[in-house]
């Protein structure tokens, strides 16, 4: 039986409160790992192995975060991702709710695209295999 998105919610609010020791009630769906929960970049390594062992998935590297993308000149320059770059992104990470990072695609700010409930759906879509059925992104 596929997993509800208050269920995997639940189970990312127990990893993101251990993993970044913040309280419970910080762990809202639209809050940035990075602004609001002060998620590190070595955070989210050990996010991403809590999540592995909690909900038994397998996260390969560059597949929650394509930081292959940003190396590539063809979707990158002067620090902007360019038009095909926002393609790619959309294609790599259909889970995240990347309209905001669209109207300013500046690589510096990528790093916001990473809330709770970007985490939920990708967990749903690894565990699921699809979103069907998945409530849309909290407004911003």
């Amino acid at each position: 039986m596929p997993m509800t998105y208050d269920e995997v919610l639940a189970k990312v609010r127990e990893v993101l409160t251990s993993a970044l020791a913040v309280d419970d009630d910080q762990v809202v769906p639209g809050a940035t790992l990075n602004a609001d929960l002060g998620a590190e970049s070595i955070d989210y390594l050990d996010i991403t192995f809590q999540l592995e062992k909690a909900f038994k998935i397998k996260i390969p590297q560059n597949d929650l975060i394509p930081q292959n993308l940003f190396t590539d000149p063809r979707y990158v320059n002067n620090g902007m991702v360019t038009p095909d770059g926002l393609t790619e992104l959309h294609r790599l990470m259909p889970f995240a709710d990347l309209s905001g990072f669209d109207k300013d695609p500046n690589i510096n700010s990528f790093r916001d695209v990473f809330t709770v409930d970007t985490l939920v759906r990708y967990v749903l879509l690894k565990v699921n295999g699809n979103l069907d059925g998945v409530p849309p992104p909290p407004a911003a």
